[in-house]
């Protein structure tokens, strides 16, 4: 079985000839300069490298683990910026939304609605932003959430079939196991490419968070597991075929205002897609 969608101007499929996505950018849209000067860079890698590119930022980071952590610009703002980067440069956009009030405004202008792991089973969510992608010929990426297994990610798709959404894509960003870190289960995320069709037509298209699986929880601020681990688990899934790749990157990662331990650098971010790409194509 085929698994397919459309971002924007790509389509995200299982073929073997298909290009990898990529979704990449900041964790926070910090500012629309910053925005502007990751998605430059992205793109370019990703051109040269035969993939596609989808710029990602987070409006609103509304699940941290302190109150005190940055939140970010709010969504008229954010809408606003990702409309210039979207027009400057030609391509897709991806940003997380956290109430269904947020769906349908997101949806005018964002290609992709991204549903937080911690939010992957909150109905009224998934079955607005399936609403508001289906009216819009938008997509939702429904992460996995952290408590859930592969064959559970049935229940969003269902939910999503239900609001008249036909263009799903699910993402892997690592399970709970115990206390300090994520955990990958690559077996597992072969069963979810394995799930069934989205409105009896095809497959979900599976992404890999490379960054948010490096993550060490319990702290004020979240961990991370140290310099090469993403890619490390970025090649991995690429070697197993995921369809797209997801993954957060900032010039300084160690000044960012959120997700400081997980960003790679960009040079970092270019040698994944450099390098993953490549392996898609074997």
């Amino acid at each position: 079985m085929e698994r397919a969608c459309r971002v924007g101007q790509f389509e995200v499929s299982s073929r073997t000839d298909a290009p990898l996505l990529v979704i990449a950018g900041p964790c926070l849209f910090e500012s629309q300069e910053l925005g502007l000067r990751i998605a430059e860079r992205m793109q370019t890698a990703c051109d040269q490298a035969g993939a596609s590119f989808v710029f990602k930022a987070s409006f609103d980071k509304a699940n941290r683990s302190s109150v005190d952590s940055a939140r970010g610009p709010g969504l008229d703002d954010a809408l606003a910026w990702f409309a210039t980067v979207k027009d400057r440069l030609g391509c897709p956009a991806t940003t997380d939304v956290h109430d269904p009030a947020q769906c349908a405004p997101v949806a005018e202008v964002v290609d992709v609605l991204q549903i937080p792991a911690f939010l992957s089973r909150q109905t009224d969510l998934v079955m607005a932003a399936g609403e508001a992608a289906a009216a819009r010929g938008r997509c939702v990426n429904v992460k996995k959430g952290q408590f859930m297994s592969p064959a559970e990610m049935r229940g969003p798709l269902g939910k999503l079939e239900e609001a008249g959404c036909d263009q799903a894509m699910l993402t892997e960003r690592g399970t709970f196991f115990g206390y300090g870190r994520l955990v990958n289960d690559f077996l597992g995320v072969r069963a979810m490419m394995d799930l069934g069709p989205i409105a009896g037509q095809h497959g979900a298209p599976v992404c890999f968070d490379c960054t948010h699986s490096t993550q060490r929880p319990g702290g004020k601020t979240t961990d991370g597991a140290g310099e090469g681990t993403a890619r490390a688990l970025a090649r991995a899934a690429c070697a197993i075929g995921v369809d797209a790749l997801f993954l957060e990157c900032h010039p300084d990662p160690a000044t960012a205002m959120s997700d400081a331990a997980t960003m790679v650098t960009i040079d970092e971010a270019e040698r994944i897609i450099r390098e993953c790409a490549q392996i898609r194509a074997l």
